[in-house]
């Protein structure tokens, strides 16, 4: 069973999966005040390098370095990384009002400190489609205000839902926000704009964008 090369290749894929899976979880929890946005991983001969995007990356840091250095030692203790094995990098997120993780958390911020339901997704949304989205949507439920939960959907612009396309061009995240009256969900999806660059969004048209191109004079 050992012996065979797909068995063992076949659970280096799962044991990627549950490293990032709580990678991410525990970053997602320690950061989550800082403007946490999502990690990469990239693996290199040397060592292994893990990318941290966030809108507050001097938060990140901590003071000169402090809370990174930190940070660092508890991955390394946790997932038995060799000394020097493992580094962590702090990116800034170039708009945050294009990251869906950072808006659920800026919404679940929102909703804990008081604000109604109705005025923190609408000022989200504003701040998201302000911020050249195509389009946004915002799912909050559980109980809102009666003892019956119910859900609210707030929506703005273009939104694609299926096929491959909803993959890459829809940024999603969900949170939940730990109420007095019970838990509430909150489900963020940020339709992304074409870029040519791949900064802000894929690189690629959406596959029925028609480009119509002037025709040349005979």
């Amino acid at each position: 069973m050992a012996s065979n090369p797909n068995y063992n290749k076949k659970r280096k894929f799962v044991a990627d999966g549950v490293f990032y899976a709580e990678l991410n979880e525990f970053l997602k929890r320690e950061l989550a005040e800082d403007g946490y946005s999502g990690v990469e991983v990239r693996v290199t001969p040397q060592r292994h390098e893990i990318i941290i995007r966030a809108t507050r990356t001097k938060d990140v840091l901590g003071e000169k370095g402090r809370r990174i250095r930190e940070l660092t030692s508890v991955v390394q203790k946790r997932f038995n990384f060799p000394e020097n094995g493992v580094e962590l990098f702090a990116e800034r997120v170039a708009k945050r009002g294009l990251s869906a993780i950072a808006q659920a958390e800026s919404l679940r911020y929102k909703l804990i400190g008081g604000l109604a339901v109705r005025r923190a997704c609408y000022g989200v949304l504003r701040f998201v489609m302000d911020n050249d989205a195509k389009g946004c949507e915002i799912v909050v439920s559980g109980k809102l205000r009666a003892q019956r939960a119910k859900s609210m959907k707030f929506k703005d612009g273009y939104m694609i839902k299926s096929g491959h396309p909803a993959d890459i061009f829809v940024d999603k995240a969900v949170r939940h926000v730990y109420m007095r009256q019970g838990v509430l969900g909150v489900k963020v999806s940020i339709m992304l704009p074409m870029d040519p660059l791949g900064k802000q969004g894929p690189s690629i048209p959406l596959p029925d964008h028609i480009t119509i191109t002037t025709p040349k004079d005979d």
